[in-house]
This record gives C-alpha cells, sequence and structure tokens, in this order.
C-alpha cells in the first residue's frame, strides 16, 4: 500500500462486533498510522468508534445503493469485508475495489480475489476478526485491548441524569444490564435484583440497571419487581450508555454488547454467559469474571433451547457464583477508577 492509501473496513450489524474491530484498527494504526482507516458502519453504532485515533473517517451505511455509490466513486484500493454476510459481499462487488478481502467458505465467495482461511478452533473473536489483516501483511505482535472514547458533553449529560435520581458525583456505582438478545443468554431479573440488594448492603455500591430502547418488555419487568428501589435507565442514547459504563465501578450483566463496550472502557466485567460461548465472547483485555456452566450442548444458535425442555445453561447460574465473582473482583486492589490493564480472570463452575 503506498503512502497514505485508503482502506475501507466493512463492519455492519452489532454493537459487540464493532466494539471487537477496535483491537485489529489500533493494530493496523500502530503499524501504518500513515494508512486512512475509513470504516463502514450502521448507523446505531457510530458512537463506538467516536473520537477513535484509529479511525480516519467514519462511513454510515444509510442504504444499500446510496452506499455503493459514494463508496465507488471513493475509489478505494483495497475492501475488508469483516461482516462476511450476503448484503455486504454484494455491497464489495458493487464498490469494485481492486483488492477485495474476506473469509474463504463465505457467501458470494466469487466476489473476493484475498480470500483469508477461517482460523476456527476455540479463539477469541478478537483473534479471529484481526487474521484478515494479518493476512495481508499486519505482522503478528501483541494484541492490543478494545477501546471506546466516552465523550464529555456525553458524560455531563449521565452525570446530570444521575444525580437527578440521587446518585451525587462520587458515589460509586455499578451497571447491571439483565437484557440480551435471546432469552437463553437471560439471568433472571429476580436475581439480578437480589445482586443488586446485595451490591448495596455488603459493599456500599449503588446499583443502576440499564436496558436499551428494544428491551422494553424486560425493563417493564425490572420496574414491576422492584418499583423505584433502584435507579433504572432504559432511554440512553449509545453515547449516554458508553459515558454511563465508563463511569462505573464495575459492570455486571448477560453476554451482550454492553458488556463489550464495558471491556473497551476497561471497566472490570462480571459476565454471565448461558447459550453463547465464553470462549469467542468474553471480555477482552480487561479484568474480568465469567459465569458460565458447562453443557455439553453448548454453545448454540441461542433462538432456543436445542438440548432440553428449558435452558438449563442460564437458568443453572447461581446467586451465590455471580456475587462470588463480584467478590474477587471487588477484592482485588490492583482495580483502579481510571482503568485497568492486567490479565483476564475467569471463574466458571463445571455442570
Amino acid at each position: 500500500m503506498p503512502e497514505g492509501a485508503p482502506v475501507l473496513i466493512v463492519r455492519l450489524r452489532s454493537l459487540g462486533d464493532v466494539v471487537l474491530l477496535t483491537p485489529a484498527l489500533s493494530a493496523l494504526h500502530a503499524w501504518r498510522p500513515d494508512l486512512r482507516l475509513c470504516v463502514l458502519v450502521e448507523p446505531f453504532c457510530a458512537p463506538l468508534l467516536e473520537g477513535n485515533p484509529a479511525v480516519a473517517e467514519l462511513l454510515l451505511m444509510k442504504g444499500f445503493l446510496a452506499a455503493a455509490r459514494d463508496l465507488r466513486h471513493r475509489h478505494f484500493p483495497v475492501v475488508y469485508n469483516q461482516h462476511a454476510g450476503p448484503s455486504s459481499a454484494l455491497l464489495v462487488a458493487a464498490i469494485g475495489a481492486p483488492q477485495r478481502v474476506c473469509w474463504t467458505r463465505r457467501q458470494f465467495s466469487f466476489v473476493y480475489n484475498v480470500l483469508v482461511p477461517d482460523p476456527g478452533g476455540r479463539i477469541h473473536t478478537v483473534e479471529h476478526r484481526i487474521e484478515q489483516f494479518y493476512a495481508t501483511g499486519l505482522p503478528r505482535r501483541p494484541i492490543p485491548p478494545a477501546r471506546v472514547y466516552p465523550q464529555p458533553d456525553a458524560v455531563a449529560a449521565v452525570a446530570d441524569v444521575l444525580s437527578a435520581r440521587g446518585i451525587a458525583a462520587g458515589t460509586p456505582y455499578a451497571v447491571l444490564h439483565p437484557g440480551a438478545k435471546y432469552f437463553t443468554k437471560r439471568w433472571a431479573i429476580d436475581k439480578f435484583l437480589a445482586l443488586a440488594r446485595w451490591l448495596r448492603e455488603k459493599h456500599g455500591i449503588e446499583p443502576v440497571f440499564n436496558l436499551g430502547l428494544g428491551e422494553a418488555e424486560i425493563a417493564a419487568e425490572v420496574r414491576h419487581q422492584c418499583g423505584n428501589e433502584f435507579v433504572l435507565l432504559d432511554s440512553l442514547g449509545l453515547r449516554q450508555l458508553i459515558a454511563l459504563i465508563a463511569g462505573c465501578r464495575m459492570f455486571i450483566g448477560n453476554d451482550s454488547g454492553p458488556a463489550h463496550i464495558a471491556s473497551a472502557l476497561a471497566r472490570p466485567v462480571v459476565a454471565i454467559f448461558g447459550s453463547s460461548s465464553s470462549v469467542h465472547w468474553r471480555p477482552w483485555q480487561t479484568k474480568h469474571r465469567v459465569v458460565q456452566n458447562d453443557f455439553p450442548c453448548n454453545p448454540c444458535r441461542g433462538d432456543r433451547c436445542y438440548a432440553f425442555a428449558e435452558p438449563r445453561c442460564i437458568l443453572s447460574v447461581t446467586f451465590d457464583q455471580v456475587c462470588d465473582a463480584a467478590d474477587g473482583l471487588l477484592g482485588e486492589t490492583s482495580v483502579s477508577a481510571d482503568g485497568v490493564g492486567s490479565s483476564a480472570l475467569q471463574s466458571r463452575a463445571s455442570q
């Protein structure tokens, strides 16, 4: 690649996927700071890359035809498809870049002329995604942490929201996230509420529940069970969610996008896993505990329970397991308010 060349990286869809792209972006930028890394994401994911020093330009996918027309006119010499789905493959074809990079054995693989063997196996998603760049020249060095960057106006707005709900500046709080896409990944709400009381009574940490705009039913159930006992924030935008998590003492939640955001903010994380793979999706390079019970059917797609009448994987996670995990993290003196930088920790129970 010549000096200052533009590079297009396509990463559509979910919060967690965009967050877990950021280590590769950091590695590329550290190796070749002259390259202009342009990243195409869904509009709702844009705050995850706001302020990222590795990203020269953030591009938003606002429609297939408009995106194809605009990107084709930019004459990118290379496109990396980190999404690898059929729609993104057609978009890459329409862009017409001379070099088109993706994994082997994907739909419409004929679109690509640089096919990277899928590493597979028991590796983290970050390690999987960076392989596209290793295969095209990035030196194999230690992989950086994921990073997102809270913006000052969002931090101020969240401080006002918390103050209005009785949590003054300087009060230690934990963000609890009982949401997840599938029911096989959602720990019981009554257990989250018991955990909130335990955090307040034992550790003096104020629990703050957070749920996204698409999790109204879960938020309604939390309100029904706890009334006004705890703060529940269910209408924050993504920029404010990043700011909220950035200021927390600890994040405790199901395997979901906010857990990855917490990792990228170097917050201590207790991640509760059900049907998904903690090998592939555990918190990346932040101090953490994974709480998951082993079942031979794990992992699965998660849209239903494929082995039992009910999702025993997530139902088997006990209150004591999660408390023990939180105790372990809170008891580590190396955990600081401004970040965590040592090796990750896991706590698993065998079934």
